[in-house]
């Protein structure tokens, strides 16, 4: 009381009043300028006829702040959510030190942790949980490679699945080698292997799905070695001034490398990277080998012996008959390019990723010795770079979905699941809107100080920056257009054509055997040394070797 007492006094004689970085005439001043309160009560001003209204910056309509259920209202309510929560807590006391048989790693593309929060009231509201982050070990993981703060999808692959920071732009490389050198590519005693290679060696089935190109950076790290990750076919590195025959493009090392001819399952899209230029898909698009080879022959030549299956479309997945070991070897390539986003995908042609999932599943759940299965969400990234993240957090739905899935049909005493991002992005969640206020629209507790509203969502550059600032014009007023339309290109303070990543740490969520190991925050490059320790594979340290 005697607080409140002093700062009325205080405003009283216009001494202690935090002033504010822009001057508002005729409206009285918040006391916190850092901490609004003015929303909460003020109403609306009414202009005099033909007049505009003047606002504060933190002045808009009342709002009733209301809780998303009457029972939030009542202490009992997030006490017993409380207690409920240390009740989970309280059972990670029983660790799981098991052999992993399996390990499924999830990769979220781009999946920062606002891109999570914002989610959650995309499908619900903020206090809804997506399937994994019910998993019961949660860690931190540091996202920087060999030579920059900010990585991208290439080292990032190679960190986290071949366990050594790497340099931006390249694959399965040690930091010895440079983006774009061909010599250093060639050369072995710079080349790491994957976890997938540790798996095949130990006698586990392996395999991938992902929504992006097959010989894409993040599912790229499972077999490839390449010093640039653009090098997805052979006149890429043709157009570089170097020899294929030397440095061997991504699509060739998948279908004729040591890792990737074992590959059991892989499912995606970039049919083209397959294909000659002579050649057109079932789509129409021409392939883009310059060396005349079509590469899916290849794969289809090499598994003649097994009982192999290469399927185009999502009704030839659904058929395929995976269930009794009549399936070994799967190839699904079903876009020519990367798979649509799911929010435009056609039902006929483009399986979902739990679908993949589901499949990928079957196949190698026949191997008795286990297997280890790489899941990327990719599509996620690219929403975020074009600033569109309807798009983003519409494949983040997707994503959790196929780990629910996995998750419910397997034990969580022989099988190790793993959930985690690359890197992430500029994307941020702001301002003090009411609960359960559209995260796809403005913020509704809060104009600017340009008297125009803003989104709740803005990225700190990327294509958005144009067409909300337009050149000599106010800023868009966004009331006025369809913030949900799947094109719409939210605001950014820097312009660029993309959208660039974000450099902070990334969430691992874990369950299963030995997923305490997950918790903490750590080096990006720990997490297949921690799968391989569970799982006992690889030539480090595993729970097969110590007592520990």
């Amino acid at each position: 009381m005697m607080y409140r007492v002093c700062v009325l006094l205080a405003l009283a004689v216009g001494g202690l009043v935090s002033s504010s970085p822009v001057h508002h005439p005729n409206v009285e001043e918040e006391y916190d300028p850092m901490h609004p309160q003015r929303f909460l009560f003020l109403e609306p001003e009414v202009p005099a006829t033909g007049q505009r209204s003047k606002r504060s910056s933190t002045s808009m309509p009342k709002l009733r702040f209301e809780p998303a259920t009457p029972a939030e209202q009542h202490a009992e309510y997030w006490n017993n959510l409380a207690q409920d929560t240390l009740d989970r807590q309280l059972h990670k006391n029983k660790l799981n030190r098991k052999v992993a048989k399996n390990v499924i790693m999830f990769l979220g593309d781009g999946l920062s942790i606002p891109t999570l929060a914002a989610t959650r009231v995309y499908v619900g509201d903020e206090s809804t949980e997506l399937s994994f982050e019910r998993f019961p070990y949660v860690g931190l993981s540091k996202t920087y490679c060999a030579n920059v703060q900010v990585a991208d999808s290439a080292c990032t692959a190679t960190a986290y699945l071949a366990g050594v920071k790497a340099n931006y732009g390249t694959i399965g490389l040690t930091a010895a080698a440079s983006l774009g050198d061909c010599q250093a590519q060639n050369d072995t005693a710079n080349h790491v292997h994957s976890i997938a290679k540790w798996a095949q060696d130990a006698g586990l089935a392996t395999g991938f799905v992902t929504t992006t190109e097959v010989t894409n950076a993040s599912p790229a790290g499972m077999y490839a070695h390449t010093a640039n990750r653009n090098w997805e076919y052979n006149g890429a590195i043709e157009k570089d001034g170097f020899d294929p025959s030397v440095c061997q493009d991504i699509a060739t090392q998948l279908i004729h490398g040591e890792v990737g001819k074992h590959m059991r399952v892989i499912m995606g899209g970039g049919r083209r990277e397959f294909l000659p230029t002579h050649q057109t898909d079932i789509e129409g698009i021409r392939g883009r080998r310059t060396d005349g080879a079509d590469l899916i022959k290849h794969w289809q030549h090499h598994h003649s012996q097994h009982r192999s299956a290469y399927v185009q479309n999502r009704i030839q997945l659904l058929e395929t008959n995976t269930n009794r070991g009549e399936t070994e070897y799967l190839l699904g390539l079903f876009s020519s390019k990367h798979l649509p986003y799911h929010l435009e995908a056609d039902e006929q042609q483009i399986p979902t990723l739990a679908e993949m999932v589901s499949k990928a599943m079957d196949i190698l759940e026949r191997n008795d010795d286990g297997y280890f299965l790489f899941v990327e969400g990719g599509r996620i990234d690219h929403g975020h770079h074009y600033t569109q993240p309807i798009r983003a957090f519409d494949e983040t739905v997707e994503f959790a979905k196929a780990i629910e899935m996995a998750r419910s049909r397997t034990s969580q005493d022989n099988t190790l699941i793993v959930v985690t991002a690359d890197h992430s992005h500029t994307m941020s969640m702001s301002g003090y809107s009411s609960r359960r206020n559209d995260i796809l629209g403005v913020n509704n507790g809060q104009r600017a100080d340009d008297e125009l509203p803003y989104a709740t969502i803005s990225y700190a550059n990327g294509p958005g920056y144009d067409r909300n600032v337009p050149p000599g014009e106010p800023r868009l007023d966004l009331n006025r257009v369809d913030m949900r339309d799947k094109s719409f290109a939210f605001p950014s303070t820097v312009p660029l054509g993309l959208e660039t990543h974000g450099g902070d740490d990334v969430a691992v969520f874990a369950s299963g055997p030995w997923a305490h190991l997950f918790s903490g925050t750590y080096e990006q490059h720990f997490l297949p040394h921690a799968m391989a320790y569970a799982a006992c594979i690889g030539s480090g340290r595993t729970a097969c070797s110590t007592n520990e």
